[in-house]
């Protein structure tokens, strides 16, 4: 997972050591030496991550972390603290001011890049949901209202073995008002968060913690826990433990013995996380219903989704598919509109049901639909369309007593900044058309050239 890190330090040793460390791993990374500069470099370049150093004179990290977080243009950039400070009031602090997490001077690689992919997990899928908003003010809607942060009736639940231990994290969070669930078995834990409405889920990790980490991967997995944080509570040695819940879904952690204040702060960072997500998705949907809604399919239209192309390839790469009803015109003479339109709107359903949360289908027009999918290579694009083909020839299209053998054919063509979205969509059309040529309920991509020619 590539991203841009903005790294602030005072020290220039320190500042090439990790943007060697970063590079390695195929990170492009921003330097800064002081607060100022920091904050000038994130307004301008919008980094996805920014680590800051806490000591630095003039204005120090604290400081520039609440700046940032102040601000509309940055306070969704997550922040991460490195200092040689081990004090715990010193990370409450650094919480307060609104940064992520803390990483200890000398930064310890694996815990690095670790949190790291955490971190821009968690964003990617918020950054999806912040584009499309301004697809929809681009279109003229009406601005979503800022989300809100408060952590009011909020819902946590604690999993642990040790009802010592649970009851302390009890009193802490009960404190800020969370109302409490426990839970001392896994199969508890995952039946009350699966039927439950929570908004932040607390995992201790007992000394064998691999039951309980399948616990976190398997709460990745499933729709209704998908976005609810993950936090782990372990002791000091089991970092390795705690890197790898990074890896299968974790969103923070906190090391024993804990200390309430800094596990207040982290349940109501994520708490807060997770309710600004939700007030964006439940803004966008309800704008959103106005005025770019293809009213007969449900999907969005033309419109849309040209516009939401165009902001993807300013700065990343993306994926076209156009997806054409093989034959369409023959149902329509043959068995008449209204049956069309119910081919129309079962092919729209099982589009959308295929595809990721941060990816957009539309109906394009008439029996073509266009899905764009961001960041995706041209090996999965391309898996992705045979996906598709396949869910749609699977099953025939049922109109009341007339059963439809329906097939599509698929192009697919991929480009990243510098490629127009029409050329983008050309390319894609003429991949459609060999499909169509060699017999459709085919899934084609791009000629490569095509694609560089219009760079």
């Amino acid at each position: 997972m590539t991203a841009r890190i903005l790294a602030v330090d005072d020290i220039a040793a320190n500042l090439r050591l990790l943007e060697a460390k970063l590079q390695a791993e195929y990170y492009e990374v921003l330097l800064s030496s002081s607060g100022p500069e920091a904050l000038t470099t994130a307004f301008t370049q919008m980094p996805d991550v920014i680590l800051l150093d806490v000591m630095m004179p003039g204005m120090d990290g604290y400081e520039v972390c609440r700046t940032l977080k102040a601000d509309a243009r940055t306070q969704h950039i997550p922040v991460v603290m490195v200092t040689a400070l081990t004090d715990s009031t010193e990370r409450v602090r650094g919480l307060e001011a609104g940064a992520d997490d803390f990483l200890s001077k000398p930064v310890d690689d694996a815990t690095l890049f670790a949190r790291l992919r955490a971190i821009l997990r968690v964003k990617q899928v918020q950054d999806a949901w912040r584009l499309r908003s301004e697809t929809a003010r681009d279109l003229g809607i009406d601005a979503a209202s800022e989300p809100t942060i408060s952590i009011a009736d909020s819902r946590a639940l604690v999993m642990g073995t040790d009802p010592d231990e649970v009851q302390r994290v009890r009193e802490a969070l009960e404190a800020d008002g969370i109302e409490i669930a426990t839970a001392s078995t896994i199969d508890e834990a995952q039946r009350l968060l699966t039927s439950g409405d929570f908004d932040l889920a607390l995992l201790a990790l007992p000394e064998d913690a691999m039951e309980v980490l399948r616990l976190a991967s398997r709460l990745r997995a499933q729709n209704s826990t998908r976005d609810l944080p993950l936090l782990l509570l372990a002791d000091p040695a089991q970092k390795m433990q705690v890197l790898r819940g990074f890896d299968l879904g974790a969103n923070d952690h906190a090391f024993r013995p804990l200390d309430p204040n800094e596990l207040r702060a982290r349940a109501r960072n994520q708490i807060r996380r997770r309710r600004y997500q939700e007030r964006l998705r439940h803004d966008l949907d309800r704008s959103l219903e106005m005025a770019v809604t293809d009213q007969l399919t449900g999907l969005r239209n033309r419109r849309y989704v040209r516009r939401h192309l165009d902001g993807l390839l300013r700065t990343e790469e993306a994926a076209v598919l156009i997806v054409d009803i093989d034959k369409f015109k023959s149902i329509n003479d043959t068995h008449g509109h209204n049956v069309g339109d119910v081919a129309l709107r079962d092919v729209a359903d099982r589009l959308r049901v295929q595809l990721r949360a941060a990816d957009v289908v539309a109906r394009y027009g008439g029996e073509e639909f266009l899905a764009v999918l961001t960041g995706a290579p041209s090996g999965y694009a391309l898996a992705v369309a045979d996906r598709l083909r396949e869910a749609i020839a699977a099953e025939p299209v049922k109109a009341g007593p007339i059963t439809l053998p329906i097939t599509v054919s698929i192009g697919v063509a991929v480009g990243g900044p510098g490629i127009t979205s029409e050329r983008l969509i050309g390319s894609a059309d003429e991949a459609l058309y060999r499909a169509k040529r060699d017999g459709r309920n085919r899934a084609y991509l791009a000629d490569p050239a095509l694609d560089k020619s219009a760079v």
